[in-house]
Formats: C-alpha cells, sequence, structure tokens
C-alpha cells in the first residue's frame, strides 16, 4: 500500500517520530493511523525505558501561581543535555507538572519517596500517581513517559513543593 505524504506528516506532527520510522509505522499498519500510532509509541517507550537509568544533569525548574496569589507550586524537571531541556515538549511538561502539584497537592514525587508510617492514598500524595488534571486517563508518570520517548533522552522529577497560604 502507498502510503502518502500527507499521512506521513500527520502521524509524524502528532508522534514527534522520525519520518522513516513513521512511514514504517504505517505501511506495517497498511495506512490505519491509530494503529502505526501505537506502534510509534510502543517503540519510543520501550527505547524510553531502557534510558531511564541514565544521568540527569541538566533541565529546568518551573512554577506556577495559581490566580490570585495564594497557592503555587515548584518543580525541578531534569533531563541528560540543555538542548532537550530547552525544547517546547520539556519546558510544556515543566510548567504542567507545576500546575498539576499547585492543583492536586502532591508531597512526594514517587511512592518510593513516602515514610512508611504515611498512611494516605499514594494516588493523592505521590505527583507520578495522580491523573493528569488536563487529562484524567493519562497519569503523570505516562506524561512524562511520553515525553521521554518524545525527545529521546532520560526525563525526571527531581524535587517538588507547593506553597499555600495558611498552610
Amino acid at each position: 500500500m502507498a502510503i502518502s505524504t500527507e499521512a506521513i506528516r500527520e502521524l509524524r506532527e502528532r508522534t514527534g517520530a522520525g519520518i522513516m520510522d513513521v512511514k514504517r509505522a504505517l505501511e506495517a499498519a497498511d495506512g490505519n493511523q491509530q494503529q502505526a500510532e501505537g506502534a510509534l509509541r510502543e517503540k519510543g517507550l520501550t527505547k524510553a525505558a531502557a534510558k531511564s537509568g541514565r544521568n540527569t544533569a541538566e533541565g529546568v525548574v518551573d512554577s506556577y501561581i495559581h490566580g490570585g496569589g495564594r497557592i503555587g507550586a515548584l518543580v525541578e524537571l531534569n533531563c541528560e543535555t540543555d538542548f532537550v531541556a530547552r525544547t517546547p515538549e520539556f519546558v510544556e511538561l515543566a510548567h504542567n507538572l507545576a500546575m498539576q502539584v499547585a492543583a492536586m497537592g502532591a508531597v512526594y514525587v514517587a511512592r518510593e519517596d513516602m515514610p512508611a508510617d504515611d498512611t494516605r492514598d499514594p494516588e493523592e500524595v505521590c505527583l507520578l500517581d495522580q491523573a493528569f488534571i488536563k487529562e484524567s486517563s493519562k497519569s503523570i508518570a505516562d506524561l512524562i513517559m511520553d515525553v521521554r520517548a518524545r525527545v529521546g533522552e532520560n526525563v525526571k522529577v527531581s524535587r517538588i513543593v507547593r506553597f499555600g497560604l495558611g498552610e
């Protein structure tokens, strides 16, 4: 089956994958965009998982202050290179995470950070376990994994803090 350049362009814009990877995925899926996108995502996630142990010494600190200035949050998001730290996907992720922390009140980045005597539900207090406020079908861990697959580097949240007047 011949794959149109329009189909390649459309899938490439949605996934951020390389042109040849998109073309191969579309050919393997007989032109089915959803099936090709799933294959690309699987391939990207496999690559991203393999990079999870790599050093993350670059990144950004992003903030979010809710209207009225009564609630705010800071997030340190790390990656491997300063080039990736400046990409729109990475910067948007950092801002979305800061907004998530301000809105949902995460206290810990991951379950491993929770003290054993903390009996609260991890989905309420651990950032990576929370559902993303803009798309509840995705967890924050899934959101980070998607960006990791798109930028081709290890991406991790190092620190979070939430401020609220009177808290």
